[in-house]
């Protein structure tokens, strides 16, 4: 479970820091449309947010520094993708929402596991037969 875990953290990790970073310096083909959807500081503010929770996902456990820091950007995520599923709902974009709320399905699966079932640093007993 543990492998599993940390696989959905990288996946997370890396879906949010490209979003991430995609928002903070759109190329100029699509610059246009995501500054017809969103002001300029909500892609900034977004932007941010969003690499600050990749980078949240993983480092902590990493390094076993506030491991607890990964409960809460998976907490983090969970708001973004539950706020992008009801704004690509409001604008008919089904297939956006469908994506949002997988990455939705998954933060909440990792925060809760972290969180209440196996949460980094804590030391499993070894069993002796």
């Amino acid at each position: 479970m543990n492998i599993l875990l940390w696989v959905l953290q990288a996946l997370l990790a890396a879906a949010f820091l490209a979003h991430g970073l995609l928002f903070l310096a759109p190329p100029p083909q699509i610059a246009a449309q995501i500054n017809a959807a969103l002001p300029r500081w909500f892609q900034l503010f977004v932007g941010v947010a969003e690499v600050l929770a990749a980078m949240g996902l993983t480092l902590p456990g990493l390094t076993r520094i506030a491991p607890w820091l990964v409960t809460w950007a998976a907490v983090g995520i969970m708001i973004v993708t539950a706020s992008a599923t009801v704004f690509h709902l409001s604008r008919g974009e089904l297939s956006s929402a469908a994506t949002t709320l997988l990455l939705l399905t998954m933060a909440t699966f990792v925060a809760y596991m972290r969180h209440r079932v196996m949460p980094i640093g804590v030391q499993r007993p070894a069993l002796h037969s």
